[in-house]
């Protein structure tokens, strides 16, 4: 290999083979997943209830159903389980059939992979970071106008951090609502907010049907490999349409199981946001400090940064990080940014401080 390639996060053998290291000495700040692993609780539990898997799991779901009806506040009949958000995009969009759609961006590329199977056209909304990529409500509606019929979210987003809160993503469904323009909003990181409740789109579910938000656990629960997403929506008539469309025991029996523990553990669930929202404004605050770059206000578990002194590529940062054994994301392949960006999550203390020590000799 004569140049080096474009690595998506989740890239880590590619990655160990082309720099010729060993995986098990890389710190993954690419992928974004809770430091804190799998818990140990649910590790035991799930050693214990291998025989699950002799049986078929229940075709509706209904425990794990209801077990998400709890931890979210929303009847379990607005719940779909599904093989990871991924199955559930792919659904969505077969399911809604698009003309027009409109992409909130930079975002997850999974978006625009999956309409490209599609019939629909896509266009991209540029978030711009002179303004710390925040929404602009109004000019969003203004582009709306333009016979668009499905709009595409990440709240908060993708490689930005950035979010939106559902007072204006209130008013954002009312004029979609107005115009029957249907909107996902990928409430993936959402959790790692310094308030969910602020955030979340899910109490909206009961007020708008054109509207579906779609969660997994993957990031905060540290099981991306579990392949366990849900959606939520309260239009029955478009539920009933992507279950119809759902391949039967789309989630295996163990995976539905875990599910269960996983949003019922309560002091995982306090002890990762503990952990992310002390170290996410730790580090936030000793990178204002450094001219190299500028940093972002972050509502995710991540932080995006800019590179903003002179010579000094993305490319470049990630090969001083990788030297290390710090894996981070080089953010070229994303779309509508402008200029030289790396992103990394928050990771245990010790680690971040490592990574930081690195930032700080660029």
């Amino acid at each position: 290999m004569t140049s080096k390639p474009v690595f998506h996060g989740s890239d880590i053998e590619k990655i160990c083979s082309f720099y010729h290291l060993k995986k098990e000495n890389i710190i993954n700040y690419g992928a974004n997943v809770n430091p804190l692993g799998l818990p140990k609780n649910v590790q035991k539990e799930l050693a214990s209830h291998l025989f699950l898997l002799s049986s078929y799991p229940d075709r509706e779901y209904s425990s794990l159903r209801n077990a998400l009806s709890q931890y979210c506040s929303i009847p379990s009949d607005f719940i779909l389980p599904g093989n990871g958000s991924s199955e559930l995009i792919s659904l969505l969009i077969e399911a809604v059939n698009p003309r027009h759609t409109l992409i909130l961006g930079p975002t997850y590329s999974e978006y625009s992979r999956e309409l490209s199977f599609s019939g629909s056209t896509e266009t991209w909304y540029h978030l711009e970071d002179s303004s710390d990529f925040a929404l602009d409500i109004q000019n969003l509606c203004l582009t709306l106008e333009k016979d668009y019929d499905f709009l595409i979210m990440c709240n908060p987003n993708n490689p930005t951090s950035s979010a939106v809160t559902q007072e204006k993503l209130r008013k954002i469904l009312t004029f979609c609502r107005q115009k029957e323009i249907f909107v996902m909003i990928d409430e993936t990181y959402v959790e790692f907010a310094p308030d969910p409740q602020l955030i979340t789109a899910v109490p909206l579910t009961r007020e708008f049907e054109n509207l579906m938000v779609l969660r997994g656990v993957s990031k905060f629960f540290a099981a991306p490999g579990m392949r366990l997403g849900y959606g939520i929506t309260g239009n029955k008539e478009l539920l009933s349409k992507i279950k119809n469309r759902q391949i039967p025991w789309s989630i295996n029996s163990l995976g539905a199981f875990a599910g269960e523990l996983l949003v019922q553990d309560k002091d995982y669930i306090s002890r990762t946001r503990q952990l992310i929202l002390k170290e996410r404004e730790k580090l936030y605050q000793e990178l204002l400090k450094l001219s190299s770059f500028k940093v972002f206000p972050a509502f995710a578990n991540f932080l995006l940064l800019k590179i903003i002194k002179p010579g000094l590529t993305a490319s470049n940062v990630f090969e001083a990080c990788i030297r290390q054994n710090l894996m981070i994301r080089d953010c070229s392949s994303f779309q509508c940014l402008d200029g030289e960006f790396v992103r990394f999550c928050i990771m245990l203390p010790e680690h971040n401080e490592q990574l930081l020590n690195v930032l700080k000799g660029l």
